[in-house]
């Protein structure tokens, strides 16, 4: 069973890592990654009351997957934002690798993500606000890229 103690914390190198695509052939591991990080997720949750989605690289699996768990749960394969908006707003961002800190961010207010779903099955999603910048911060972890590297300025950073 995963929990907040296997997920990986900021200076870990392996977080700033881009992540390798997910390959037909290891579909059959899907389901196994999913599982780890529905359990890593649940167990912050519990811990630090937050947690909406979470990237195969924070449990150290360097592949280009992240789970997602709003009004159901969402398995993105090899995701690329093919279009974000020129419209931008700030928030004040977390991470479950940095679970105690705030990171003021500027992200794209909508954005068009395409992806590969459980069955293999290329997917288009729409959204935007908070669901777009969550899918915005859990693709950058598969880029290497942490929300500390996008903060607006160095007051940008507050302890929850």
């Amino acid at each position: 069973m995963k929990t907040v103690d296997d997920i990986l914390k900021l200076g870990d190198p392996r977080l700033y890592e881009v992540c390798e695509p997910v390959l037909e052939s290891e579909l059959p591991l899907v389901k196994a990654w999913v599982q780890d990080l529905h359990e890593a997720m649940e167990d912050i949750r519990k811990v630090y009351g937050f947690g909406r989605g979470i990237a195969a690289p924070q449990l150290g699996i360097m592949k280009r997957l992240f789970y997602l768990n709003l009004d159901k749960p969402y398995i993105i394969i090899n995701p690329e934002i093919v279009q974000a908006s020129s419209e931008m707003f700030e928030l004040w961002d977390d991470c479950m690798s940095f679970p105690n800190l705030f990171v003021k961010v500027e992200r794209h207010q909508s954005i068009t993500l395409e992806y590969l779903d459980e069955n293999w099955e290329k997917q288009y999603w729409t959204v935007e606000g908070a669901i777009a910048e969550l899918i915005q911060h859990e693709y950058d972890h598969l880029n290497g890229v942490l929300c500390t590297m996008r903060a607006i300025d160095e007051k940008s950073f507050r302890w929850r």
